[in-house]
């Protein structure tokens, strides 16, 4: 396997049928370090051989994205018992304790007194297609390999929040 790379890019997210879902088009782009789970495993595997400036389609099966759905993630609970005050909608998104790490729920059918809740990704199951394009790819310092992420051009007094 060859060394990491900080890697930058760009890109424009779609789903099976075509519909655009997120875009750094705009924006700025992503910075991240390769392997070190800052994007999702199948984009960060396919673009350990793409050079700067290139432009790539690159498709990320569901299992190598945000993973299957899972069942076991879908509850339904009695609505008095959410951390949610004023009305509830289907699409809702909220984290189910004061935790920052705490689970993400979509709130996916509301019955009577009681609510289902969805903790898998809104992802999950999809297979996603990138069309991406590497700004730059270079040498990780010393710091942001001993770190695990990519660091802005001041280090991690730049921002990063890692906490070192």
């Amino acid at each position: 396997m060859s060394a990491p790379r900080v890697v930058t890019f760009h890109y424009t997210l779609r789903d099976p049928s075509g519909r655009v879902l997120d875009s750094s088009a705009g924006g700025d782009p992503i910075t991240y370090l390769e392997g070190a789970g800052q994007i999702i495993d199948g984009l960060d595997a396919q673009l350990r051989a793409v050079a700067a400036g290139a432009k790539q389609r690159v498709q990320v099966p569901a299992a190598r994205a945000y993973g299957e759905r899972d069942p076991a993630q879908v509850q339904r609970v009695k609505r008095a018992t959410l951390p949610v005050d004023g009305e509830l909608r289907v699409g809702d998104q909220f984290q189910t304790d004061t935790d920052r790490y705490a689970p993400v729920v979509t709130v996916s059918a509301i019955e009577g007194d009681e609510v289902v809740l969805d903790a898998n990704h809104p992802l999950a199951g999809v297979d996603l297609t990138f069309d991406v394009e590497v700004v730059e790819a270079r040498v990780p310092t010393a710091e942001e390999i001993s770190h695990g992420h990519a660091h802005g051009g001041g280090g991690c007094g730049d921002g990063c929040g890692c906490g070192h």
